[in-house]
């Protein structure tokens, strides 16, 4: 039976800054791979305008803006320089664990990272039980966020009505893509890359609720799935 059909709802999670805490680290890979390329553009830069996108959207953005062409296999060169790092420093975000264990119902995982590195990382943390093969990438879909398409690729995969998600994200464009598709969108801000402005972008950009805990998530979905 489709999930759709349990009268429940189906809730997607991001990946990198919502169950495992690289955001950091992805930042930092970028820049030292871009640097090798012979292309500066500090880590900083590179998570506030490029968090939550797909690397390949990053990239086209960089070359334009730089007047560059970085190497035709950057992109294959930062995943697999990004995983080295993730199977030595990525650990799971505070209380992951925890969430997964209480919250009941239907969930899956909607990255911009490739499938790949959405496995690996949920592998690394210990958190792949939860999801099954529940795993799309932003790879899989025409547009990366903060367009629509993958959470409404993921919605059809899971058998559910866009209505009837509900999204976790840690990124404006991830928030964005939400809405967008038509989904209430949940913004959290607890991993070690959150600044101090993030909890009021996130609600500015459309997130019906913010939260620094994943403690709190099992509350949060119940009070969303009232609304």
């Amino acid at each position: 039976m489709a999930a759709g059909g349990l009268g429940t709802n189906v809730v997607i999670f991001d990946c990198n800054g919502v169950l495992v805490d690289g955001e950091e680290i992805v930042a930092s890979v970028a820049a030292e791979e871009l640097a090798r390329a012979g292309v500066d553009v500090p880590a900083a830069l590179i998570g506030q305008f490029f968090a939550g996108r797909r690397a390949v959207d990053m990239i086209t953005a960089i070359e334009t803006a730089m007047d560059c062409r970085l190497p035709t296999d950057f992109n294959a060169t930062l995943t697999a320089a990004t995983l080295r790092r993730f199977r030595t420093e990525l650990r799971a975000t505070p209380h992951a664990e925890y969430a997964l264990t209480w919250l009941r119902g239907p969930k899956c995982v909607a990255s911009s990272a490739t499938v790949d590195r959405i496995r690996a990382s949920l592998e690394i943390t210990e958190l792949l039980r939860f999801f099954d093969r529940n795993l799309f990438s932003g790879n899989d879909v025409p547009n990366g966020k903060p367009a629509p398409d993958l959470y409404l690729h993921a919605a059809a995969r899971m058998g559910i009505r866009a209505a009837d998600c509900i999204v976790v994200e840690d990124s404006p464009v991830g928030v964005q893509a939400a809405v967008a598709a038509g989904m209430r969108a949940i913004g959290y801000v607890g991993g070690r890359h959150a600044g101090p402005q993030l909890s009021a972008t996130l609600a500015a950009a459309g997130a019906r609720a913010v939260i620094a805990d994943l403690r709190a998530l099992k509350g949060t979905v119940v009070e969303l799935r009232g609304w």
